[in-house]
């Protein structure tokens, strides 16, 4: 077992970063124009990387398999992104956001990375306001905020329900003046499909252009991966469909270690499954628990009728309703962390309460609300005694502004009015805390490559809070790594240009082009789709999703096992390799799926406790909540790649300085 080293610089915690920050080894900027960097991915961590590394002078090579930089999921976020300006003056500090990412992500993740996250929020919020993004404001003018799952302060800061979207455009912005500048070399629809690694650092990628299919090289002093998380290894997620592990398998591959793949987010409030056509979910922002109570009825008379049509739910009297998170948690009530409110709203649904036509969906309930602000606003008109319609008509007007684009994406899909009826939701896949291994300098266990956002495993623990993703990405691409990088870039200014031209690289192309032909010769009888599917919605989210137990596990392996070798024997990819073949992009993602699959099944056996989104049923309270094990799991599991299905582990012991180690309690 290889022993890590965080490089988690001495001394206080409000004081590591600042400290390290102004005394680790720079490049001067003459140099930096002789230093080539590659940075695969153009989600929020990624452009902003490139757009910082770039204005700093060095030469940069972005990549993306998208048409445009602007299609990266980052894209997709709804709700807001956390920082502590405390400018309602409710009590928040830079410590108190670490102390809630810490206690949220369960007591299982570094506490120097964390503290350093929580110090550059308050910059990321004035860097994205310079660049123009329209964060929502209070009457006043200045910026609003509202809160998220797991705290008990308003730190969120947001742009209506478009909040990643619009955040995205202004990395885009800045990723753009680069490109315009020659700073930055943009490579729109290449995929990443291995990394080179060349005496032991890595220098470069094998891309294949998805237009043409022509298999290319590139060379550069150090490669950053911004390549998101993956999810998608259970088929139906809230991820975009094309979000997949690749770039970060390959590299783990190659050497980069693989950290707490178990740890998997399942968000409360995404639109329930609704048929076996679909192929992936949509998210309702956690924003709207908010305003919103989540509710079941409290006797199966009640659901029988539900479930009939007899009754409406908006019909349904409060007496017969169960608001279980207010009463189960009442100091946190709708708004605890995302991993207690998957669990609560599954136990509910086990006892035979959830709604809907399959059971498995809740009620996410504006109604008492819409009327709390309805009245406020009749008061500051004057019209203290209007109409419960008046008042029910200006409420809507409210939570309209807030949230109107939500409940359009609803509507749309759904075909009810959240106006008027209650949401019905239901726990999906949302977000990976698992990911590479990295250090302080978020380099991995591979010299030269550094892992920002999702794609790392550092900041989270076993639970993200809401509104901390889009958080980390700017953190990591704006303000850590440019600095970082430079511990490990000082070292290479005297390295000449990396040549594409040599065995490793040589290798690296034969061993991707050799994996194409494969694929393409089996020729067999099942899609790429059926065998996602099948991997992802009968096995992973089965035996390895909400809930997971040994028994599971082990069956839950064998499958993958066999699903793989039936994969590699009888999967029908059309097309050939020199040409646009989206069916052979699909394959080679899935190929990767199996692998880390069988990965995250052996680290969810390997950990027997059960914190954040790792919840295994033989390790829980007499409530049902999560029981951690301090005393031999307070580490990070590090996997070593040894071929497919195979790891070697490496831990890294997490020392707790600064809080205190204890059952985290919502109540």
């Amino acid at each position: 077992m290889r022993k890590l080293d965080s490089k988690v610089p001495p001394g206080p915690l409000a004081e590591k970063w600042v400290k390290y920050r102004s005394t680790m080894p720079l490049v001067a900027p003459n140099n930096k124009r002789r230093l080539d960097v590659i940075v695969v991915g153009t989600g929020l961590a990624g452009a902003s990387a490139a757009a910082t590394l770039g204005e700093l002078g060095y030469n940069v090579s972005c990549f993306t398999f998208h048409d445009s930089p602007r299609r990266a999921h980052s894209i997709a976020a709804q709700g807001g992104i956390n920082a502590a300006k405390n400018y309602r003056n409710d009590g928040d500090s830079v410590y108190r956001l670490f102390y809630d990412t810490i206690k949220g992500g369960d007591y299982r993740s570094r506490e120097a990375n964390v503290h350093r996250l929580a110090e550059a929020s308050t910059d990321i919020i004035d860097q994205c306001v310079a660049q123009g993004v329209p964060f929502a404001r209070e009457y006043g003018g200045e910026l609003a905020t509202r809160s998220f799952g797991g705290v008990q302060v308003s730190r969120t800061f947001y742009a209506r329900g478009q909040t990643g979207q619009q955040l995205l455009l202004g990395a885009y912005s800045a990723l753009s003046r680069q490109i315009s500048l020659g700073s930055v070399t943009m490579y729109n629809r290449h995929e990443m499909l291995d990394l080179v690694v060349v005496d032991g650092k890595a220098r470069g990628i094998i891309a294949r252009n998805l237009l043409n299919g022509k298999i290319e090289r590139y060379a550069a002093h150090a490669v950053v991966l911004g390549t998101g998380g993956y999810g998608n290894v259970y088929y139906l997620s809230t991820n975009a469909m094309g979000c997949n592990v690749s770039a970060a398998w390959r590299a783990h591959r190659r050497g980069a270690y693989f950290a707490n793949p178990c740890y998997c987010q399942i968000h409360p409030t995404c639109i329930p499954v609704s048929g076996d056509y679909q192929s992936k979910l949509t998210l309702m922002s956690e924003s709207l628990r908010n305003d919103g109570r989540v509710w079941v009825p409290k006797d199966m008379a009640m659901v029988e009728k539900l479930r009939k049509g007899e009754v409406k739910p908006e019909n349904v009297a409060e007496e017969d309703r169960d608001y279980y998170l207010e009463r189960i948690y009442p100091a946190f009530g709708n708004l605890v962390p995302r991993d207690v409110a998957s669990r609560a709203a599954k136990y509910v649904c086990d006892e035979g309460r959830g709604v809907g036509p399959t059971g498995l969906s809740v009620y996410l309930d504006f109604s008492t609300n819409t009327m709390r602000y309805g009245r406020s606003v009749a008061i500051s008109k004057g019209q203290p005694d209007a109409s419960d319609a008046k008042v029910k008509e200006w409420g809507k007007e409210v939570v309209s502004a807030k949230y109107g684009n939500l409940f359009e994406m609803y509507e749309k899909i759904t075909g009810e009015n959240p106006y008027e009826t209650p949401m019905r939701i239901y726990p999906a896949i949302h977000y990976t805390m698992g990911g590479l291994w990295v250090d302080y300098n978020l380099e991995t266990t591979i010299p030269g490559l550094f892992a920002l956002g999702e794609c790392n495993f550092s900041d989270h623990g076993a639970n993200r809070l809401g509104a901390s993703a889009l958080m980390q990405g700017l953190a990591d691409g704006y303000f850590v790594i440019p600095y970082t990088i430079g511990t490990f870039l000082a070292n290479e200014i005297r390295t000449p240009k990396i040549s594409p031209e040599q065995a490793a690289f040589d290798q690296a192309e034969k061993e991707v082009k050799e994996r194409i032909e494969k694929l393409l010769s089996i020729q067999g009888n099942r899609s790429v789709e059926s065998f996602h599917r099948e991997l992802g919605v009968d096995i992973m989210w089965e035996y390895c999703g909400m809930a997971r137990n040994a028994d599971g596990l082990k069956t839950a392996q064998q499958k993958v096992r066999k699903l793989r070798d039936e994969f590699w024997k009888n999967v029908f990819v059309p097309g050939a390799a020199n040409e646009y073949n989206p069916e052979l992009e699909k394959a080679l993602r899935v190929a990767d799926f199996f692998e880390l699959a069988e990965v995250m099944i052996m680290d969810a056996l390997d950990r027997k406790e059960s914190c954040g989104g790792h919840f295994r049923d033989e390790y829980a309270t007499p409530e049902g909540e999560a029981q951690r094990n301090d005393k031999e799991y307070a580490y990070v599991a590090a996997w070593e790649f040894k071929g497919p299905g195979q790891a070697e582990l490496h831990k890294e012991e997490l020392t707790f300085e600064n809080v205190e180690l204890k059952t985290r309690s919502y109540k």
